[in-house]
């Protein structure tokens, strides 16, 4: 056997263990305190009454509840929004249209005009020949069903406002009315049956 100095003790004592690869499982301990824990918590929500005072919950009936949607919905009708989603890929975005394709609405006698025949077109479409600004029109423009009367007067009001137009806004009553007082199903034909709309009654 070699005799070590006292250095070499030293040094060798310095030395930390080799690391063992022995499993080291957790304390059976922490598990019984965990699996406790887990099943008091159990028991507890399974036999405990509600949280809080069910007398202080929401209160609203379903009337409550369908008025600020409804209310929203209204408000949301943003005519610009409107008009860029449904009009403006024939009219364009300046309202100008195309010439010989698509009217224009900026300064046209039948946006500015009688508000009643703007309503009835978009309730029921026209086709067939339209004269706008001196200019001769043959097309056809369908109904805006999937618009409600809000969103419809939305639009409408924009088109009489916007570019040089300075026509006043258009109530959803109005649509309200006119749907009433028609039941057209077709759209009309061309700009003479739209001069030929019945007056309103007073």
């Amino acid at each position: 056997m070699v005799n070590e100095t006292p250095e070499q003790r030293r040094a060798q004592e310095r030395e930390q263990a080799e690391p063992s690869e022995r499993s080291q499982p957790i304390p059976r301990l922490f598990l019984i305190f965990s699996a406790a824990l887990v099943l008091w918590g159990g028991v507890y929500i399974l036999f405990s009454d509600s949280f809080g005072r069910s007398d202080l919950g929401d209160r609203r009936t379903l009337t409550d509840l369908s008025a600020p949607a409804a209310g929203a919905k209204a408000a949301a009708a943003d005519g610009k929004q409107l008009f860029s989603a449904n009009c403006v890929s024939c009219h364009q975005a300046t309202g100008k249209g195309l010439p010989g394709v698509f009217p224009p609405l900026d300064g046209s006698e039948w946006v500015t005009g009688d508000e009643r025949i703007l309503v009835n077109i978009l309730l029921h479409g026209i086709s067939g020949e339209i004269s706008v600004m001196g200019a001769s029109y043959k097309g056809a423009m369908p109904p805006f069903k999937q618009l409600s009367d809000a969103e419809l007067a939305a639009v409408t009001s924009y088109i009489r406002s916007e570019w040089t137009n300075k026509a006043g806004a258009i109530t959803s009553e109005m649509f309200v009315a006119e749907r009433k007082a028609s039941s057209r199903s077709t759209p009309f034909n061309g700009g003479a049956e739209l001069k030929a709309l019945p007056p309103k009654s007073p």
